[in-house]
């Protein structure tokens, strides 16, 4: 369905007609010039213009079209799709990723390949979240520090492409900030419905970065009705993966602790997790909406200079 913003923008089309009634003519009280020589030059240059009345009326034809265009541009067009259903079901869902230096390690065996820990877990989260229709998804990325990659949303697709973009190095390089990952995700989980909010966190390290200590935050995170799911990736020695911290934040809020050695075991958790139970939300829609204004604008600009074109060309004839 077509529709206009700002519909008020079209009160204005009758301004050049009210601009053209209004203008006084200028008077002249100085006497006629007599230029016989002129006068024969205007004659004949009105001989070679056949039509003068035509033009004048032609450009007066293309700048109201021009200006109508331009009005249209103004009242800012848009196209307003049908009612799409968002999905009624779902949690609210937080992925928090380790891409501290120690996940370049090609330790995960893929194959006959050996990949590199981030490889295989961009592999196998992404493979999860094509699976979590209904949820609105987001992501985390933390090493030194954490930040906020993607906000909660139901594009799944640009959730995967911002995961795939994320590389090691991206949030530091001298540490890895679990307490932070999780005090981050409860601040953008708290003001969801308490059934929905759950963080799934990935790390093949220890915490070792960062202002909050992991088993603080995680008691933050169940007094925020925050559940936590932990899993700790490659890292074949207990000196590397701190899983007694892990297996602690995920049983102070509810969640549970799981170990992947390689691709397989990571891809079998992550199908455990798809399971989770979904949870009934209120019915919402939305209508999306296709801004228009730049066909008319456009119009406008190609009026625009027909009519310079038309000008210069009746100033060569006329």
């Amino acid at each position: 369905m077509l529709n206009l913003l700002w519909p008020w923008a079209l009160i204005l089309l009758p301004l050049p007609l009210l601009y053209r009634r209004l203008r006084s003519p200028v008077s002249i009280a100085t006497k006629a010039l007599r230029a016989p020589n002129l006068v024969a030059i205007a004659a004949s240059q009105n001989n070679r213009n056949k039509n003068p009345d035509r033009y004048r009326n032609s450009l007066k034809l293309l700048l109201s079209a021009c200006w109508l265009a331009t009005l249209l541009a103004l009242s800012r067009p848009v196209w307003i799709g049908d009612p799409v259903a968002l999905p009624t079901s779902g949690r609210d869902l937080l992925l928090a990723v380790d891409i501290s230096p120690s996940m370049r390690q090609r330790d995960m065996r893929s194959g006959i390949n050996l990949v590199n820990r981030l490889v295989a877990v961009k592999a196998v989260v992404g493979d999860f979240v094509e699976q979590r229709e209904g949820d609105r998804l987001g992501l985390i990325l933390f090493g030194e520090r954490a930040y906020l990659q993607t906000p909660l949303t139901f594009d799944r697709k640009t959730m995967q492409t911002l995961l795939n973009e994320a590389q090691i190095g991206f949030a530091g390089s001298r540490g890895t900030a679990i307490g932070d990952a999780i005090g981050l995700a409860v601040k953008r989980l708290q003001e969801r419905p308490e059934n929905h909010r759950v963080v799934i966190l990935l790390t093949d390290g220890a915490n070792n970065a960062g202002a909050l200590n992991p088993l603080q935050a995680a008691q933050l995170a169940a007094t925020a009705k925050v559940k936590i799911y932990t899993i700790g990736v490659g890292a074949k020695s207990a000196a590397e993966l701190d899983e007694r911290t892990l297996a602690s934040i995920a049983k102070i809020t509810g969640g549970e602790f799981f170990r992947a050695r390689d691709p397989r075991e990571l891809a079998a958790i992550y199908n455990q997790l798809n399971r989770l139970e979904p949870v009934d939300q209120e019915a919402q829609t939305i209508r999306p909406t296709a801004s228009l204004f730049h066909w008319p604008l456009s119009l406008a600009l190609l009026l625009s200079l027909i009519v310079v074109l038309l000008r210069q060309r009746g100033g060569e004839h006329g």
